[in-house]
């Protein structure tokens, strides 16, 4: 940060502590060593390498590392939470941490504030004065009932509040994240997809390093993205060991998956008025919705080279149920007496049915995970049309315990 950067945020640290009385920061000798305790030990479980420096540089309290990640982290402690005494301290905090990484070749500033509660209002506060004065300079709320929040990349994922809620209504226990919400599969989806053949997945090949770069390939928030995480290693599902987000205990997550899909969904058996050849009648039914409808169940295996059913009626996923014979949807006629063309379903998981689903030579088909998890409970054989798919394609990832 240029001097005048630094003197414009201190005028700014000064004015703050005017309009709150914030009393003057503690002395060397009445720093609160719990708080600085507390934080090396929460990195120290995150798998940080945390340095408490015996010759205090400028103020520094601590220096982790990570792989090539390096910060100098100057720590302060508040009995409030209250944001007019919480930002005081936090500017100080950040000028501190930046003039003592100065002195370390390679390592970037930290600034941590140790609160009684980090509520997701405090947060907010945080979050937009770190926007508007120090967007380069990482910084953190921790407090000692176990919630945090961090701005920065290399921090994401450890973020952890709770939800916010109206003061007026009454104090329910916290609820676990449901893991298999629509984008939470589509996220599991992207956690897969580096180990699936090509053209059976539309999403990127890659190993994601942390709950950002998982948000960003998601197109995700960076707080769903860390809650969805928070949660697969509460139950056990992602590695503490990998470098990179790695699934563990596959097998069983896939069951707990298939499971989840099991619900019924609305459908309208449909027949097209015209009498000419199907397939080339849902093409082109398709081509006019190529952001809103896709093939699915049994014809999406056919598609991937993967059936093993006949004689069941095309089902077509779309986000809603439409107006069969409207304007859009012409040509069609709603619960025929005679056996229906096809059978237009709303998917029950929008976001991670279409998100996933792929070109197959100008259709949009569901992915294989999709097709695998929509056949299965179908009465038609669709037990036997999942297993294969499982067979050939998911069991080896499932048992893969080196991904």
């Amino acid at each position: 940060m240029a001097m005048f950067e630094k003197t414009a945020m201190l005028d700014k640290m000064a004015a703050l502590n005017e309009q709150t009385h914030m009393p003057a920061p503690l002395s060397p000798s009445r720093r609160s060593v719990p708080a600085e305790k507390y934080v090396a030990d929460f990195f120290r479980a995150h798998k940080w390498f945390v340095e408490v420096p015996h010759h205090v540089p400028n103020g520094a309290d601590l220096i982790i590392r990570r792989g090539k990640q390096r910060f100098v982290v100057e720590i302060k402690a508040l009995s409030e939470s209250r944001p007019d005494r919480v930002l005081p301290m936090l500017s100080m905090a950040i000028l501190q941490a930046q003039t003592a990484a100065e002195e370390f070749n390679n390592a970037l500033p930290l600034a941590i504030v140790y609160v009684p509660e980090a509520s997701p209002v405090l947060a907010k506060h945080v979050d937009s004065f770190v926007k508007r004065f120090a967007k380069d300079v990482p910084v953190g709320l921790i407090s000692g009932r176990g919630e945090q929040y961090f701005s920065g990349e290399a921090f994401q994922e450890l973020n952890r509040l709770p939800e916010e809620s109206r003061r007026s209504a009454p104090a329910r226990p916290q609820q676990a994240v449901n893991l298999f919400s629509d984008l939470n599969q589509w996220m599991l989806k992207l956690l897969l997809a580096g180990e699936l053949p090509e053209g059976l997945l539309n999403a990127p090949k890659k190993q994601f390093r942390n709950g950002s770069d998982l948000a960003e390939a998601a197109q995700v928030s960076a707080m769903s993205a860390s809650r969805f995480l928070q949660q697969l290693r509460t139950e056990g599902y992602l590695s503490d060991s990998s470098p990179h987000l790695r699934l563990v205990r596959r097998e069983e997550l896939l069951r707990r998956w298939a499971a989840a899909s099991m619900r019924s969904c609305p459908e309208i058996p449909c027949r097209f008025l015209l009498r000419a050849p199907v397939p080339q009648q849902i093409r082109g039914l398709l081509r006019k919705h190529p952001e809103d409808a896709c093939l699915g169940l049994f014809a999406a295996a056919d598609e991937l080279r993967f059936g093993h059913v006949s004689g069941v009626p095309p089902y077509i996923y779309v986000r809603k149920l439409p107006q069969v014979g409207g304007s859009d949807w012409s040509g069609l006629m709603a619960n025929p007496a005679e056996r229906p063309d096809l059978i237009v379903r709303q998917a029950p998981f929008p976001q991670s049915t279409f998100r996933g689903a792929i070109d197959r030579n100008g259709l949009m088909v569901t992915d294989v995970i999709q097709t695998w998890l929509d056949v299965m409970h179908h009465p038609a054989r669709g037990a036997e049309q999942a297993a294969l798919i499982y067979e050939k394609l998911l069991s080896p990832i499932a048992a893969n315990r080196s991904a």
